[in-house]
């Protein structure tokens, strides 16, 4: 019998979790225990674990439609990354992990988050675990997850509001009745030290347990940069009788590192200093995440073709960053500026130094309940998805600037200078207080949604994908700022949406290994945006922004093992706030702004045969702005941090069995630093590799080199003063054990 979850706890919620059950999509992701089998309509059934763990392809998806679902029938782009790709990667990031994936761009998050962009559109919020919502602004770990699942379009009908461009999704290790004994040891260039392990056994026939873990402690190629996480993720399985299972768990995760905003720019171009300058204070940008979360996990199959699921998931994050981080350069002379020494400062040799620090508590309680069931209408199959979704979210935000004391003000000001030859300062003394913009607010968000999906295969050429979910979202979000808050300004805001997101998808198969699909899906983006309190005076009645996407595609399993894809699609999104008259910044803010994405997506992956394995991805996109938002923000305008044309290939060659090389490119065109397309990032081309030679039948050695020829580049922005050089050349060294 196969069965899947992840399963998470929190301290103070294990008294709510155990008396509410939870589903997730990716509670599909099943375990083995032998001689029990179900059908190949319950969520629980032909999932197969080992393939994520032996090859680059993955064949089959529960997340996608919420039913067991060939990935070559699902009318939609999606990309599976396998823990094989990760570990013979050595990836360390959703980031890193996502280099070989078509369509997903990465933007900097102030270096204290991950921000991904699906079809130009970014996002800190589209984050899943098992099918959940895991939207706090954190980093991530692959410690303890089978696959990552990367969802292009708009996916509203699986996994509710926001998925505006694209989400991913974590499908993690969970109990079951086969063994696990796998430990992982790394060490590198920069001090890099990391070790991870996964241990389990079945304990009888009805009990199976399991324990993942991870440590890393690691320096940076960026002067007084560093990294430290820890967490471990026990999981039980029950299995009460053949028709019953339930998996619960815990989850301790932790985050902590340096906050990196990289280097500004000077004529529209990055700095091009030395890799390894800092600009600013790294011993004071800390930031750190929290992260604690329960789930449980229950199954009932009354059939082969009716079962029910629910899950329910509580997840308790504490997040802190401060960043002391560089602003623009000098554009002309500057006379006494304040921080550095008296006198007169050339054109291009000075950048500002600012400084804020900001908190977040979030809670998020989720519950979801899945009923599937198979039948046919005379020659028509049908597979029904039918189900509901709960949820509540709570936040708290606190944000205070910081303002550098100087001789004349012990006050403080709020920006100093650094030279741009010796842009790193150490700044302890800096004073941290709220003004009148600096947030402070409690937002409350609660979901209602029912949804409906029906696969219909007319014929075994013929398939059409019909789904819609109504969604209740209410968001309120009170103001608690005292500094400079106008007596007389309302607190309270509160905004109510009832939306509704389709999803269809024909799909024409002129034979079993192959498939050409149509689709169309929606999606909005409440007011409260991806982190739930955006709501302001003058949104709060304003429509949401909504995004529609039209796609048309073809997969093909040239052999088992082996895929290739492509996907030509458009991805408009509307409602977008912009200045009524874009001349004027006095002007009333309205939702009448306009975005368009139009794009080719092209991926290979798998096994071209037994020795040569590929993975290949290419994507052209084209996005921008169809109207002036404001004075910087033109019409033709286009996205930041999303090229053009980017393309990557990854090959491995196994000449005997004990040996394994592997080369991999990434390429990026020129893409602009932010909304006003004044800084340019140029293109790169960078070269990896890596060697994998096994010791012994449990024993493996691998050694990682990034960026094989030195090349000088940026990786990406946040700003047109953000921006992250990439890595110098660097080395990782793996030990992988199997007992």
């Amino acid at each position: 019998m196969k069965l899947s979850i992840l399963a998470h706890v929190s301290p103070r919620a294990l008294s709510i979790a155990v008396a509410v059950a939870a589903a997730s999509p990716a509670a599909a992701q099943a375990q083995e225990k032998p001689a029990e089998l179900g059908s190949v309509v319950v969520t629980d059934t032909a999932i197969d674990e080992k393939e994520a763990e032996t090859s680059y392809k993955v064949s089959r998806s529960i997340s996608a439609t919420r039913t067991d679902t060939p990935l070559i029938d699902v009318p939609q782009s999606v990309t599976v990354v396998p823990i094989k790709q990760i570990l013979d990667q050595a990836a360390g990031s959703i980031a890193e992990a996502t280099r070989y994936v078509p369509g997903v761009f990465v933007a900097q998050g102030e270096g204290n988050r991950e921000t991904l962009i699906f079809r130009g559109n970014a996002t800190t919020g589209d984050y899943f675990v098992d099918g959940i919502r895991d939207d706090i602004q954190t980093y991530r770990d692959f410690y303890n997850i089978e696959r990552l699942e990367v969802f292009k379009g708009p996916n509203a009908m699986i996994f509710g509001r926001g998925g505006v461009g694209g989400l991913v999704n974590r499908v993690t290790k969970v109990a079951d009745w086969t063994p696990h004994r796998a430990f992982r040891l790394e060490g590198g260039s920069f001090e890099h030290k990391r070790a991870q392990f996964d241990v389990g056994t079945p304990l009888s026939g009805a009990v199976a347990v399991r324990l993942t873990g991870v440590y890393q402690d690691s320096n940076s190629y960026r002067d007084g940069v560093n990294y430290n996480r820890w967490g471990f993720n026990p999981t039980i399985t029950f299995s009460l009788d053949d028709k019953t299972t339930i998996t619960a768990g815990y989850e301790h995760f932790q985050d902590d590192r340096v906050a990196d905003r990289g280097v500004s720019a000077y004529l529209g171009r990055p700095l091009e200093t030395p890799p390894e300058r800092f600009f600013g204070d790294p011993q004071n940008s800390p930031t750190w995440t929290n992260t604690d979360a329960v789930t449980l996990y229950i199954e009932h199959r009354f059939s082969d073709t009716l079962s029910i699921r629910n899950r329910t998931r509580y997840a308790d994050y504490s997040k802190l960053y401060r960043n002391t981080y560089p602003g623009a350069v000098n554009t002309k002379t500057s006379v006494n500026p304040e921080g550095l020494p008296r006198g007169s400062y050339a054109a291009g040799t000075i950048v500002e130094i600012q400084s804020y620090q900001a908190t977040t508590q979030r809670q998020n309680l989720i519950n979801q309940t899945d009923l599937n069931v198979a039948f046919a209408t005379g020659a028509i199959e049908h597979t029904l998805l039918a189900g509901v979704e709960l949820g509540r979210q709570v936040s708290d935000n606190f944000r205070v600037e910081g303002f550098f004391p100087t001789a004349t003000n012990a006050n403080g000001v709020s920006k100093i200078y650094a030279t741009i030859a010796s842009p790193r300062v150490r700044r302890p003394d800096i004073l941290f207080r709220p003004t009148s913009t600096s947030n402070d607010n409690r937002g409350i968000t609660t979901v209602a949604a029912g949804y409906i999906q029906d696969q219909i295969a007319f014929s075994p050429m013929v398939d059409v994908v019909l789904g819609l979910r109504y969604e209740h979202i209410t968001t309120s979000v009170y103001d608690r700022r005292t500094v400079g808050f106008p007596a007389t300004q309302r607190r309270d805001l509160e905004a109510t949406d009832n939306l509704w997101s389709p999803r269809a998808g024909l799909i024409f198969k002129p034979v079993e290994q192959a498939s050409i699909y149509g689709a169309f899906s929606r999606t909005y983006l409440p007011r409260g945006g991806d982190q739930l309190t955006g709501l302001s005076l003058s949104n709060e009645n304003l429509a949401p922004e909504r995004y529609d996407n039209y796609e048309i595609g073809a997969k093909w399993d040239i052999v088992p093992t082996f895929n290739v894809t492509a996907a030509l699609f458009q991805l408009d999104r509307d409602n977008v706030l912009a200045l009524s008259n874009p001349n004027d910044p006095r002007s009333p803010t309205v939702p009448i702004g306009r975005q368009r994405t139009k794009g080719f997506e092209l991926s290979a992956q798998g096994e071209i045969t037994d020795k040569l394995s590929v993975i290949g991805a290419y994507t052209y996109t084209d996005a921008k702005f169809l109207d002036s938002q404001s004075g910087t923000v033109q019409r033709g305008n286009l996205v930041p941090n999303v090229p053009r044309n980017a393309a990557s290939l990854w090959t491995r060659f196994d000449p005997i069995e004990a040996l394994g090389v592997a080369v991999g490119m990434i390429h990026q065109g020129k893409r602009f630093s932010a909304t006003d397309n004044t800084v340019t990032m140029p293109a790169y081309t960078r070269f990896d590799g890596a060697i994998y030679f096994r010791v012994a039948p449990e024993l493996d050695l691998q050694l990682n080199v990034e960026n094989i020829f030195n090349k000088r580049y940026f990786l990406y922005a946040h700003s047109n003063t953000n921006h992250t050089p990439g890595s110098p050349t660097a080395f990782k060294l793996g030990l992988n054990a199997r007992f």
